[in-house]
Parts: C-alpha cells; sequence; structure tokens
C-alpha cells in the first residue's frame, strides 16, 4: 500500500468512527486499530485527532467543490438543468454519505475549534458561490427572479438535514418502520426529497410567479 493509500486509508476509517461514534467517542487508537497502522503513522500523518478531522473535511468538501465548479462550465445545461442536478448531486452526496454529513452537522453546532469552525465557514462560502453563479446566470438569462441565495441554499440543505438527522421522523411520514435500514430509507427518500426540492425551487425562482404577483 503506497504512503497515498495509507493516509486515504486512515481518512476512510476515521470518517466511519467519528460518524458511529462521534469525534469524542473515537480514540486515536479505535482508528489505528480498524485501520492497521501504528499510533505513529497517524501522528506522521497529521499531527493530533483535531487535524484528522480538518484533513477529514477537507478531503470530502474538495469534491463537492469540484463538482460544483464542472456543473457551473457545462454549456450544455440550462440553468434549470443545473438547478436539477444540483438537487440529485446534494441529495445523493448526503444521503450516501451520512457518517461525513453527521460529522460536519455536529462539528457545525460544537465548533470544537478556531481552525474547523474557519474550514467549515470556508467550503461553505466556495460551494455558496458556485450556486450563486448558477442562480446569477438564470436570472441574466431572464429566467430566475431576484432571490436571496444564501437564505434559498439554507432552505435546500436545511430540508436535506432535517431528514437525515431525524430519521425516526422521517420513517414515520414515509409510513416505515423504525427499525427500517439505511439503505431502504434512503431509497425511499431520495426521489421524494428530490422531487420536493425541484419543486420548491422552481415556484421559488422562476420569474413568471414573480411577475404574477407585481
Amino acid at each position: 500500500m503506497s504512503v497515498l493509500d495509507k493516509r486515504e486509508q486512515i481518512l476512510i476509517v476515521a470518517e466511519e468512527l467519528f460518524g458511529a461514534n462521534g469525534f469524542d467517542g473515537t480514540s486515536v487508537r479505535d482508528i489505528a486499530h480498524k485501520a492497521g497502522v501504528n499510533l505513529a503513522m497517524i501522528s506522521y500523518y497529521f499531527g493530533s485527532k483535531e487535524k484528522l478531522l480538518e484533513a477529514l473535511i477537507e478531503f470530502r468538501a474538495g469534491y463537492a467543490h469540484g463538482i460544483l465548479e464542472e456543473l457551473n462550465k457545462d454549456e450544455s445545461l440550462s440553468p434549470w438543468d443545473k438547478i436539477d442536478r444540483l438537487v440529485d448531486f446534494y441529495v445523493d452526496r448526503i444521503l450516501n454519505n451520512l457518517q461525513f454529513h453527521n460529522i460536519m452537522y455536529r462539528e457545525s453546532i460544537t465548533m470544537r475549534s478556531d481552525e474547523i469552525r474557519d474550514k467549515l465557514i470556508a467550503i461553505k462560502l466556495r460551494n455558496l458561490e458556485q450556486i450563486t453563479k448558477i442562480i446569477q446566470d438564470g436570472r441574466q438569462k431572464k429566467l430566475f427572479r431576484e432571490v436571496d441565495i444564501p437564505m434559498t441554499v439554507g432552505s435546500m440543505m436545511g430540508t436535506i438535514s432535517s431528514y437525515t438527522q431525524a430519521k425516526p421522523y422521517g420513517c414515520m411520514i414515509l409510513a416505515l418502520g423504525y427499525d427500517t435500514n439505511d439503505e431502504t430509507y434512503r431509497s425511499m427518500l431520495a426521489p421524494r426529497l428530490k422531487a420536493h426540492l425541484k419543486q420548491l425551487l422552481r415556484a421559488h425562482l422562476d420569474i413568471r410567479n414573480a411577475e404574477e404577483h407585481k
């Protein structure tokens, strides 16, 4: 296994354990044992458990930013197509990476360090910049009305989080048993969540709706 593979393996294991047990409930020794490495290797790559968490956040967030950049550059898609793709991306990414999403959610509340706080805010702002470009393009093309973009994005993310952070409630809404496994829950939730968010954003963004209420 290469140096890069070992570092990535540690990050993947840390994500799994942090997501399942929380940051405070996971020790560096737990991570080392499950990853099949010694404690010194984790110290060498990351320095501390806090720095390991920072590296994990950047590791996962970098992928999302790259997807959003490519979506912005795709001239074959209309602004409406991009909004639909945006919804699909975030719903699939969050539902298929619940452990990482749980970590991000917890850390955004606890703010255990200035470094992690600043990194999380920087990531959110970086992604918001890409989404802003999509919405501004729709406005320039006279398809979207003027809206509060950060609040619009917050509404979308908050709706997704309300079902990922409260699975028993989601199971009740979907008429599922509380003991439903994660895979079944995701498969039932994803299409309904996507359809709702797309409908919501179309009603919210469509310039024709603004003109009707003048």
